[in-house]
């Protein structure tokens, strides 16, 4: 064969994927009668230029993939009767008078196999990862990260705000808008060192002065601000157990929304500042599945890993179908497994898939197969996985809607969520129900306990 690069060989190094050039070899040398000519011979063909690479027109630019828009054209080469080989021109016309002999062109050259293989198939591009349900709208829930409305205040000097509390309830009266202010604008960490140095400076209980100077709502959105934030989930926990009646919608509010460490430190809490042990309280004072369901809740257990098993969401998917829509009754079991143990990012695809198996929300089936708290169980789980902001959203829009106010699940979690993601529950509001946090609040509630919800909340 001929040199690298010459007679439409690719040159070194290249793809492989050139077109050939003419040159070197594509045409035969002329063969000539000299017995039969009367002339004197030709003059002697000149050596041929020099092979290699670039040498005649064997070589394209390097640097173009065949087809490449731009790439150069094939050069055109004059072909002279005659011409010689060697991929230079050939030898000009001989005199008018010069009887050229029959031209015989030389066989095709036989195909060479191409010495440079082609380049492996590129492997095939690895699957898209999964990615979670993103939350509706623009700005609900987590997509600007957790943001609370309350942020601890610079250059915080905590014998003044005693100081300023202490006049704000001295004498005659309390001023209330003193007590608003400087409270909504400190954060829980700092409302705990005013009521130590409360104490330290006047020998009195902050906590009790509160108390004897407010009262009403305004009293207990107050003093709910002053309890550290695991207390008063455990406070909140033991006030819905204890007396006549439970109120179930606080246990599935707070144990199917808090994550794992929250949960282990109401737990202790609830211990250390009751004597009594939750889980023993919420089997004397539930039953059945929405028993099991809490009591799951309260292990504190669930994955919080953030990596997602495709493969598990649907086995989990399938098995929710089976234990639901799937057979005459229902498998209680199947779902408190999967929904008390997954990781939120799993049970949003496990959630994804089931639609896929059933045509159906995860939802739609829980209100079609559950009843009662433990439907309601069920459900907060989801919708927290789903998006909490907007399990919280919803609750604060039910607290408020129709005739008369839930003001002790208002409260809780304007006060509860104020320094975690009450940004994301306004946002989440807002794009759900088409109207303000701060709107709704204005028209369900008056006075200084509405002021007071309204300096937490903030304007959209």
């Amino acid at each position: 064969p001929p040199p690298g690069g010459a007679g439409g060989y690719p040159p070194p190094g290249g793809t492989g994927g050139f077109t050939a050039y003419p040159g070197a070899g594509d045409f035969g040398a002329s063969t000539v009668a000299q017995s039969q000519c009367p002339c004197p011979p030709p003059p002697p063909t000149p050596p041929p230029p020099p092979s290699g690479p670039g040498a005649g027109f064997g070589a394209p630019p390097s640097g173009y993939p065949t087809g490449y828009p731009g790439a150069p054209g094939q050069p055109s080469i004059q072909n002279y009767g005659g011409g010689g080989g060697g991929g230079g021109g050939g030898a000009p016309p001989g005199p008018a008078s010069a009887s050229l002999a029959i031209h015989t062109p030389s066989p095709a050259p036989v195909p060479q196999p191409n010495p440079y293989p082609a380049p492996a198939p590129a492997p095939a591009p690895a699957p898209a990862p999964y990615q979670p349900t993103p939350p509706i709208g623009g700005m609900a829930g987590l997509s600007l990260g957790p943001q609370g409305t309350v942020k601890p205040i610079g250059n915080f000097n905590v014998q003044d705000d005693c100081e300023m509390l202490r006049k704000a309830m001295k004498g005659l009266g309390t001023n209330e808008q003193v007590l608003m202010d400087l409270v909504v604008n400190r954060s829980n960490a700092q409302r705990q060192k005013i009521k130590l140095t409360f104490k330290t400076m006047y020998g009195k209980d902050l906590i009790r002065d509160l108390r004897s100077e407010l009262s009403g709502n305004f009293e207990e959105i107050m003093l709910a601000l002053f309890m550290p934030t695991t207390y008063y989930d455990a406070w909140s926990l033991q006030k819905a157990i204890q007396g006549a009646g439970t109120n179930e919608k606080v246990l599935v509010e707070i144990l199917c929304s808090r994550t794992n460490q929250e949960i282990r430190d109401i737990v202790s809490c609830y211990k250390d500042e009751f004597g009594r042990d939750l889980e023993k309280d919420i089997k004397s004072d539930t039953s059945g599945h929405f028993k099991r369901l809490l009591i799951s809740m309260c292990q504190g257990n669930r994955d919080e890993s953030l990596s997602v098993d495709l493969a598990l969401a649907l086995s989990d998917a399938q098995k929710l179908q089976s234990a639901g829509e799937g057979k005459l009754g229902t498998d209680e079991s199947a779902f408190n497994m999967i929904l008390a143990v997954r990781s939120f990012p799993q049970l949003q695809a496990t959630f994804q898939e089931y639609i896929k198996l059933s045509q159906r929300d995860i939802i739609n089936t829980i209100d079609r197969e559950f009843s009662g708290n433990v439907k309601d169980g069920l459900k907060a789980i989801v919708q927290c996985a789903k998006n909490r902001p907007v399990f919280f959203a919803e609750r604060l829009y039910e607290a408020m809607k129709g005739g008369g106010t839930d003001d002790s699940t208002l409260i809780r979690i304007v006060t509860s969520r104020s320094e975690i993601d009450l940004v994301n529950v306004k946002h989440a509001f807002l794009e759900k129900y088409n109207k303000t946090l701060y709107k709704m609040i204005e028209g369900d509630t008056s006075g200084d306990y509405k002021r007071m919800l309204q300096a937490i909340v903030g304007q959209n």
